[in-house]
């Protein structure tokens, strides 16, 4: 006799970065166990170098039948575009659209494993893998976008810790109330993976000249656009400097 799983899925996958190693991955996967049992350690995907491994699981689960199956994802640095490709991605892998309708895909929060069930419940918000809408063949993100300077703010895992993520949204906006986000005479600006120099992060570099800066907060951030972008001149009491050894 079978037990009726508690939610609609063959198999649930749980997607993203830092999942199987450091004190993250070990709070998150003490967590899982704590909810489900140690075989859900099986359902973990981690991407940190890649996503040949999903792409195996996800095989795998259509071989043998493991639909439909949710993919959970908990990068923390995922947007619209990020869900868009990962639909596209598994919609190649399905082929037909029979199977492409068996693979959907959610938003998650690693740090919250206690709503995850929730989440599995509330089929609303799950995207299959049929209707992802395709590319234009040209649209304005096709062109350069006009710029002096490129700004490179550190998203990477120790930086991210020293909170990166919301010194992205002031330096956008900041950027954006100054009148130098992406166009003649202003900035266009990425988020990249680790950097280096960790222990002074977060780090933001600009080039030219390739000035690395640390910025710990949005005052920093509004002193930087300000003194370096709109003002024109370095901002010495930001820059990094060497560390002794």
């Amino acid at each position: 006799m079978t037990t009726a799983l508690p939610h609609p899925y063959s198999r649930v996958l749980y997607v993203g970065p830092d999942l199987q190693r450091g004190s993250f991955a070990e709070l998150f996967q003490r967590q899982l166990v704590a909810a489900r049992n140690e075989s859900a350690l099986a359902d973990i995907a981690d991407t940190t170098e890649g996503y040949d491994a999903l792409w195996q699981i996800v095989r795998a689960s259509i071989a043998a039948g493991q639909l439909p199956l949710l993919l959970i994802d908990l990068d923390p640095n995922s947007s619209s575009p990020y869900l868009d490709w990962l639909r596209s991605e598994l919609q190649q892998l399905a082929g037909d659209p029979a199977t492409q309708a068996q693979l959907l895909v959610a938003r998650g929060n690693a740090a919250a494993v206690e709503t995850l069930d929730a989440l599995i419940e509330h089929r609303e918000s799950h995207l299959d893998c049929v209707t992802v809408a395709p590319l234009p063949g040209a649209h304005a993100w096709s062109c350069i976008p006009e710029h002096d300077y490129r700004v490179l703010l550190c998203n990477g895992p120790r930086c991210t810790r020293r909170g990166a993520l919301p010194l992205w949204k002031a330096l956008r906006e900041q950027l954006k109330a100054a009148g130098k986000l992406e166009c003649a005479g202003g900035v266009h600006i990425t988020r990249t993976q680790c950097q280096f120099p960790c222990d002074q992060g977060p780090t933001l570099s600009v080039y030219p000249p390739g000035a690395w800066y640390q910025v710990q907060n949005e005052e920093d951030v509004r002193t930087l656009v300000q003194e370096r972008f709109v003002e024109g001149r370095e901002v010495p009491a930001l820059l990094m400097r060497p560390l002794l050894t």
